[in-house]
Parts: structure tokens; sequence; C-alpha cells
């Protein structure tokens, strides 16, 4: 149920104000939904809760990405919790294009409140009537008073752009990740890809495929190519298994990480044909090109920056937060549960991430448990503080 348009003047009182409604804030509506629903029909007053998104239509950052991105795993293991994601109905796996369109369907079919476009950039105290309360603001002026709030606003909207000498000097056009769409929309004939991971490889394959271009793609250290039969599903599996010996204290020798780069058809197809290699990365940018340590000078024309994101979370500022690597310190609210609530204030919580919250959590196959297990802390949250306001506590 998505509303647009600005709402009436507020503050508005929900229980859980969701920042974020991409694929994390969506499987996190789905439980909160369920939970809703349960509580009410066990003769209690559901828990009330809304998902605030700064985008303009649904299908979170996947409606962004460039037009041969692809998932990494089938369809069938792809889903979010309720509906199955309908069938990819061509070779290779679901289009990025496939994803946002599943997305935006639940949605709709669950019905969940979202608000868009409502862009949060503040999350403060609640001051008069909403003591005890976060304010979330909104930058067309509305406010939601929330007795819990979760970010889940991932990471497209922060790419991180690196400092290598001489970047601020090249004359050509650079662009990150996100402004990349395909290899048409690129000029020049020289491009340089920086980045080691995931969309490095995909971006650099596409290019030698589709154009007639040079590509030289730098990685800071050489990239590790998952075997080719290798997909999301295998990678996912294996390391859940590595989380889990780790815990119980034993090694997993030889374990791939979920940042290991899967050899999709289009990387496969470069590698062998093309000869996609990696090359180091330069040591400086000139106004024309790319110097390496060892003398050697390439022309370029164009670079293209896969070098990564930073989570979103400059709304948080103003809570003071402590941080850690670049992101807030959460702790889990349970033993087992894979929630994660910031350790300064218990009405902060984060999903969706990655593995500074839970395992793979990132991704659509790995956002289903810690979705799940954040919604019944949030719930449990808002118990326990109904509790206290009918005593007199709070």
């Amino acid at each position: 149920m998505t509303t647009t348009g600005r709402p009436s003047d507020g503050p508005h009182e929900v229980d859980v104000c969701v920042v974020g409604a991409g694929q994390s804030g969506l499987a996190l509506g789905f439980h909160l939904q369920r939970l809703a629903r349960r509580r009410k029909q066990a003769g209690g007053p559901p828990t009330s809760f809304v998902l605030l998104d700064d985008g303009a239509e649904p299908g979170g950052a996947w409606v962004h990405g460039w037009d041969t991105l692809c998932l990494f795993s089938p369809a069938a293991y792809s889903s979010l919790a309720g509906w199955p994601m309908p069938p990819w109905p061509h070779e290779g796996t679901p289009s990025a294009a496939h994803v946002a369109s599943y997305l935006r369907d639940y949605e709709a079919r669950y019905a969940l409140p979202v608000h868009r476009p409502r862009r949060v950039v503040a999350v403060t105290e609640a001051g008069g009537a909403g003591r005890g309360r976060l304010e979330v603001l909104t930058e067309d002026g509305s406010r939601w008073w929330a007795r819990v709030v979760v970010n889940a606003t991932g990471s497209w909207s922060r790419p991180f752009w690196p400092s290598v000498p001489g970047r601020d000097f090249f004359g050509g056009v650079q662009v990150h990740t996100v402004g990349y769409r395909s290899a048409a929309t690129l000029p020049g004939r020289r491009v340089l890809v920086v980045g080691g991971g995931n969309s490095g490889a995909q971006i650099a394959a596409d290019l030698l495929l589709h154009s007639a271009r040079e590509v030289v793609w730098a990685t800071r250290t050489p990239p590790r190519l998952l075997p080719d039969d290798v997909d999301g599903r295998v990678l996912f599996a294996t390391a859940t298994r590595a989380v889990r010996e780790r815990d119980a204290g034993r090694t997993s020798a030889g374990v791939a990480s979920l940042g290991d780069i899967v050899v999709t058809p289009g990387v496969r197809e470069a590698r062998d044909e093309r000869g996609l290699r990696a090359v180091g990365m330069p040591d400086r940018l000139t106004a024309t090109g790319a110097v390496w340590a060892d003398g050697t000078t390439r022309l370029v024309d164009t670079i293209v920056w896969c070098t990564g994101f930073r989570p979103a979370l400059r709304h948080l500022h103003p809570l003071g937060l402590s941080t850690r690597r670049g992101h807030p310190v959460t702790r889990s609210p349970a033993p087992g549960s894979t929630a994660a609530v910031a350790v300064d204030d218990p009405r902060v919580f984060f999903l969706g991430y990655g593995d500074w919250c839970a395992l793979a959590s990132a991704t659509l196959i790995g956002v289903n448990r810690s979705a799940r297990d954040t919604a019944a802390a949030v719930a449990d949250r808002v118990d326990r503080v109904e509790v206290l306001a009918e005593s007199g506590q709070s």
C-alpha cells in the first residue's frame, strides 16, 4: 500500500519506523505484518509500523543497476519470505529488472505501508509529548514518532570514491558503479575499470563484450574468481558452514568468502574469449591516463570506479552512536538472534548491511533470517516499553 504526496501535519505516531523499503525493508515488513496480525488475533493491539523510502518507485537499488546486471543464483534461491520469485524465462539467472519487478509486486501483494518518496534526513530524540520516542524527520518536513527505528537503507546512495594520486587532475570522464548503465553510455575508446569485486569484474566484462573499446581492469590485490560451477547458492551455503565452524571454535580452511567473484556467463565469456585479466592498481593518474609503478603508462579516456559503498546512515548522526570501522557498533539482543541493535540505544536497529549485521544480510537469500529475528526483537522491545508505560516507569 504505497502512498505518495506529503502526509498531513505530524507528528505521526507509530511503534516502528523502518527507514528504507528495498529488499531488506520489505523482508522486515512481511514479518512485522505477520506478527501484528498474530497479536491482533490474540486480542492485543497490533504493532503499528511504517516504511519510509527515498525512491520514486519500488525495487530498491535494483532499479538503478546496469543493463546486464544479474543475480548469482536462480530465482528459486533468491526469494523473500512468503512468496517465491517468479521463474526467470531465459537462460542464466534473473536480471536486475526481473528482481525489481518482483520487489514491486511483493510490496503490492502484502500491501505493506510504504511511503515514498520520503528521504529521511535526521533521527533525533522526540520532545514534548513524544518523550522517550525517536523523531524521524524527512526532507519534505514530515515527522514520525517511533518507539523503534530500523535502518534498512543499504549503501547504494553512498558510493565510495578512493583517494588515488592525480584523480582530481584526470581530464577524462569518471563514473562510479552507480552511474554505469551500459557500454553504449560511456564516451571514449579507452576505459580503466577499477575494483576487484563482482561489480568490477562484471562491468569490465560488459565493456569487453559489448564495445570495441580497450579495457584495462585494475585491482589492488589479485582477484579471486570462484570455480565456474559455484553460484550464489553454493557460496552462501559454504559461507554459512564456515561461520558455524568458527562459532564452534573450529577452523574451516579454504572456504571462499562472499566477497569472491562469481563467474557469471558474461565474466566467463570475457575471460575465455576476450582475455579478461586484471592488472595491479596504477600508482597515479595523469590528465590523460594512468601510470604504474614499473613505469607503464596507458592513455585512458574514461574511468569506472567499482570501489564499493558505505552504509547510508548519515541521518543517524544526531544520535551520536558509537562506531567501529565506519559503521555503528551493534550487539545481538538475545542469544542466537541475528538481529543487530545499537550498543548505545536499544531503540535503534540495523538490517541488511552485510556481515557486520548478519551473515550475507545484504543479499536476497541471506536477509530472510535476520529480517525474521529483527521483527521478533523489535516486537519484544515494543511490548516491554508498553509494559513500562502502563506501570508508569517510562
